[in-house]
């Protein structure tokens, strides 16, 4: 009966038995190549530094710039519509005095306002003729339309809660040309129109307002006061709905039935604006530009850790021969030369995404632009810089690991 030879334990105590190395010392390793050669890991790392800089820098200024870009394609009212009666309706078309609250309720709109004509004439003073409106339009107003349809005061200020009880309005910016009142100055007694009988308050001119342009010919009023001095019955004429970008298809198909669900068919939606047709085609092409982009600078980050490591692996066969020698195993060299790579690739990305990061915003703050680099671009930044050391470190690390003894002290 034949007895099968037990394999030799290894001694632990025997000298010759390879040593294995706690990841500190692997590490230390890893960092020696680093502490040795100090230009040639500054210059290693300045290359890595700006490929990832690179990428932020391609990605980040086409994303302020598109930011910028989205932002004035929103100030055309791409989230913007408009419901109001059928126009030359016999009787006309009453819409409920609550239509804007109701319009409210559908789920994606984050606002809503409304005008109604108050069908009373503005005089610059009561010496002008009663049927003279300079072409004028008296409008009660909620005190969120400026919210709605995206203009802004350039002089004074716009009702509020508390001024629209009062008999004070404000001018749309052709109606206070047209009545003689240019700007508002500070210290000085406010002037005054005619509406119907009564005086009424300037408080506020309107800039421009691209998006409605009735609004610039017409004089605002509170929605109470025109109510308490102008007999307005509270129908509205005119609702703004702003909604989700999204659901502004969705929003359009109900919002008729909503704002009068008796006779839906006699009011009229405008349609979506065509700057949200141009705001996502110009999304799409953006999002493909950045992954071509972001995806070249990659590639190109990547090679220059391979280099650096390939040559770096070829200068220091001495060094990976005489530790063969020493009994360092494969596995020890390859790990020595892995953590190096990703010491260089994470010191490079670290001074990369701030390089970047930096140069990005100093450009978008030159050009007036939003910047925009968010957290997740930078994120991805360092990662993948650390990522593409491991990858681009692991075949010269494998190459150095293969080296004989006897091949790495001879090829000098």
């Amino acid at each position: 009966m034949t007895h099968r030879a037990h394999p030799k334990r290894a001694n632990p105590t025997d000298p010759t038995r390879p040593v294995r190395l706690a990841p500190t010392d692997i590490l230390r390793l890893g960092l020696l190549g680093i502490r040795t050669r100090r230009m040639r890991a500054a210059l290693s790392a300045l290359g890595i530094s700006i490929g990832i800089a690179t990428m932020i820098i391609v990605t980040g200024i086409p994303a302020s710039s598109q930011k910028a870009l989205m932002r004035e394609l929103s100030a055309l009212g791409t989230d913007t519509l408009r419901a109001e009666p059928q126009p030359d309706q016999k009787p006309p078309v009453l819409l409920p005095e609550a239509a804007d609250a109701m319009a409210a309720r559908i789920g994606p709109v984050t606002l809503t306002s409304a005008v109604a004509n108050t069908h009373a004439v503005v005089r610059r003073s009561d010496r002008i003729n009663p049927d003279d409106s300079s072409g004028l339009t008296v409008l009660a107003s909620r005190p969120n339309l400026l919210e709605a349809i995206h203009a802004k005061v350039g002089s004074g200020r716009f009702l509020d809660p508390v001024t629209e009880r009062f008999p004070t309005v404000v001018l749309g910016h052709e109606a206070g040309r047209r009545l003689g009142f240019d700007t508002l100055t500070p210290g000085q007694a406010p002037p005054q129109v005619v509406i119907g009988n009564r005086w009424f308050t300037v408080v506020g001119i309107l800039e421009p307002a691209a998006l409605a342009p009735d609004i610039d010919r017409a004089v605002l009023v509170g929605w109470e006061s025109a109510r308490a001095n102008l007999a307005f019955d509270g129908h509205p004429t005119v609702v703004y709905v702003r909604t989700a970008e999204p659901a502004i298809e969705a929003v359009r198909a109900v919002l008729a039935q909503t704002v009068n669900p008796a006779m839906p068919g006699l009011v009229q939606v405008s349609r979506p604006s065509d700057a949200l047709a141009a705001k996502r085609a110009t999304e799409n092409t953006f999002s493909a530009l950045f992954v071509g982009l972001a995806g070249v600078a990659l590639l190109v980050g990547g090679i220059g850790v391979a280099n650096t490591m390939l040559i770096s692996v070829l200068e220091r066969r001495k060094e990976i021969g005489l530790r063969r020698a020493l009994g360092a195993n494969r596995a020890q060299i390859r790990n020595q030369f892995l953590t190096e790579s990703i010491a260089l690739s994470t010191l490079g990305g670290l001074a990369g995404t701030t390089l970047g990061a930096a140069a990005t915003a100093a450009y978008a703050w030159s050009q007036h632009w939003p910047t925009a680099i968010s957290p997740t671009t930078i994120a991805a930044a360092f990662t993948g810089a650390i990522l593409i050391g491991m990858a681009a470190g692991a075949h010269p690390a494998i190459k150095a690991s293969h080296l004989t003894p006897t091949q790495a002290l001879a090829s000098t």
